[in-house]
């Protein structure tokens, strides 16, 4: 009885995970036709992937002009998803550099830092087998308004993030949590009416930590 209980959660948590992934495979379709004319393979190309936040950076291309920008960011993902499809939208691509955000959706769904630093690692590992020399950007999650009591859990994560920078000169850390505090008061006035999502103040906070790494 007790073995076939198992298997049966086994079963479960298996078709569990194919319906996560395939939640996805429109978007992820779509993103690959969007840059199948658009990306040229020719030129040096920057990656930014991950979660809405990544997503819904629409200006990205004007902020640097002189960049092939590609976003394959798809909202509501968690580590997992971008792992699962780490070849399809980020190394099919062959970027010079790659920009990551993920871990603010996985903390919302009760993921443990654990589990999240552990895909970051697979999704690096696949990169750098690909391209030993991928200069690759780990942008800490957001602190927002509607996550807030989560606060305690996302500067863990952060940590652990800036943590596996420290081993390879290749990877490195940026820091947007900090700047979108007033000391330690979050920054209302950065969100939009979903107190997640941020607007064009938020995104200019972004662009200033991070356009070293680009340029």
């Amino acid at each position: 009885m007790l073995k076939q209980l198992v298997i049966l959660l086994f079963l479960a948590f298996n078709i569990f995970l194919l319906e996560a992934q395939n939640r996805f495979d429109n978007e992820v379709a779509n993103l690959q036709k969007k840059y199948k004319t658009k990306w040229n393979p020719n030129k040096e190309t920057t990656l930014f992937t991950g979660s809405s936040s990544i997503r819904l950076w629409k200006n990205l291309d004007s902020l640097f002009p002189n960049k092939q920008i590609i976003n394959t960011g798809f909202g509501a993902s968690l580590s997992g998803d971008l792992l699962h499809f780490s070849d399809k939208l980020i190394t099919n691509y062959n970027p010079t550099k790659v920009f990551i955000y993920e871990g603010d959706n996985d903390i919302a769904y009760d993921k443990s830092p654990k589990e999240v630093i552990e895909n970051i690692k697979s999704i690096i590992k696949n990169i750098k087998s690909k391209k030993t020399d991928t200069y690759i950007v780990l942008i800490s999650t957001k602190p927002s308004i509607s996550r807030w009591h989560l606060k305690k859990k996302y500067k863990k994560l952060n940590r652990k993030l800036n943590r596996i920078t420290k081993k390879d000169p290749l990877i490195h850390f940026v820091d947007v949590w900090k700047p979108m505090l007033n000391g330690k008061k979050l920054k209302k006035s950065l969100f939009g009416p979903d107190g997640l999502h941020m607007n064009k103040e938020g995104y200019n906070i972004w662009y200033t930590a991070i356009k070293k790494h680009v340029k």
